[in-house]
């Protein structure tokens, strides 16, 4: 029998989401109407410590739909993180803008507010911070930043889910939040999404645009052209659900993370993400650097041995500077480039017992073992 294969990331349902679920199909509200909407939209805002909570069809969306709300269009910059998912920048793009980007601090991983500072223009007109892996970005730094020039602080918190800074919640750390609810999150609908702001007029807004730009007090009368960024009331079901749960999804994934960064202080050549003080991270993804700076192919080879030994992996974002679509994109980003070349992602999901984390350790001693032998 061969050894069991380990996935990257698994979601954890239950019989409550099955419940959940199957009474919204009963119902017969299974569109973008419905009890769980409300509940939902009213729960997710209420545990992010916010006043609205736009639901939308997912994470994407959901920072499109915050900047349009917010006017931002053709001539407008908009700074962003080198080091991130393509989606943050992508959103920019959608509204003619331009994304403008800034490199990451070594310390959290997370943009770096003096790079941001000196990136404004007079075309500036938002930042979007991204809780890369879980930990959020340095939100008082940025706030001065925004607050000395006028503009828009975006949280992209679609890793960080539970995070908290000083004990606030990500989710009430920026004038708009927005989360995903992929199938990797750590809290999932399949797909979903939200933005949490209490900023009254853009949460207004954003529920304008977001169907279909229709009058809310004249049905089919549409004074503005918007989106169908709607959530279906099926998938606000599996997230009231996983909402009920939350304690536990993030305490399970918690101890994953613990026992990793536990378990593999001692080999040579892989560390573990940083984390500021006064900060609680989200535990989305146990992430570690691989290999000293500025080494290139070290994470790589671990990655390759370890998917023989049935550990799927998952390497760093690839900065969004060397894509394609912004390979025209000025700057030198020396920080995220390092990061992108050593990072890597283990298994993190709410299913692992403390026999499938010894296991997993116990695989990544060995491949360790075996690049290193390799490399003389």
């Amino acid at each position: 029998m061969s050894a069991r294969r380990y996935p990257v990331a698994s979601p954890s349902l239950s019989e409550l989401e099955e419940r959940y679920v199957l009474d919204a199909v009963r119902s017969g509200w299974v569109s973008s109407h419905g009890p769980y909407l409300r509940r939902f939209e009213e729960e997710f805002a209420a545990y992010c410590g916010s006043a609205s909570a736009v639901a939308t069809a997912n994470g994407t969306v959901a920072l499109h739909l915050v900047l349009a709300a917010a006017g931002i269009g053709p001539g407008d910059e908009v700074v962003v993180p080198a080091l991130t998912y393509v989606a943050t920048a992508n959103a920019v793009t959608y509204c003619g803008a331009s994304p403008v980007f800034a490199d990451v601090r070594a310390d959290t991983w997370c943009l770096d507010p003096e790079a941001v500072r000196a990136l404004v223009t007079p075309r500036t007109r938002a930042v979007i911070a991204v809780d890369l892996y879980g930990h959020p970005a340095d939100y008082p730094a940025l706030r001065e930043v925004c607050a000395r020039h006028g503009l828009l602080l975006i949280a992209d918190a679609a890793e960080s889910f539970g995070a908290r800074v000083e004990g606030r919640p990500t989710g009430g750390l920026a004038d708009a939040s927005t989360f995903s609810f992929f199938g990797n999150k750590l809290i999932t609908a399949g797909e979903g999404g939200c933005v949490t702001t209490s900023d009254p007029d853009l949460a207004d807004r954003m529920r304008l645009l977001r169907n279909q730009g229709m009058d809310p007090q004249r049905r089919y009368f549409f004074p503005v052209v918007g989106f169908n960024y709607r959530l279906t009331n099926i998938a606000a079901a599996l997230l009231c659900a996983q909402l009920e749960r939350v304690d536990e999804l993030i305490n399970r994934r918690d101890e994953a993370v613990s026992a990793y960064e536990r378990e593999l202080s001692d080999p040579p050549l892989i560390w573990p993400q940083p984390v500021a003080p006064g900060t609680r991270r989200a535990p989305w993804m146990a992430s570690f650097l691989v290999g000293p700076p500025g080494e290139r192919v070290l994470r790589d080879e671990l990655a390759r041995v370890l998917d023989r030994l049935g550990v799927e992996t998952r390497p760093f974002f690839v900065p969004i500077p060397e894509l394609p679509p912004y390979a025209h994109c000025a700057g030198q980003h020396p920080v995220s480039t390092d990061l992108a070349r050593r990072g890597i992602n283990l298994p993190t999901y709410a299913g692992l017992t403390e026999t499938d984390v010894k296991t997993i350790v116990e695989r990544v001693r060995e491949a360790l073992a075996s690049v290193t032998a390799t490399r003389g």
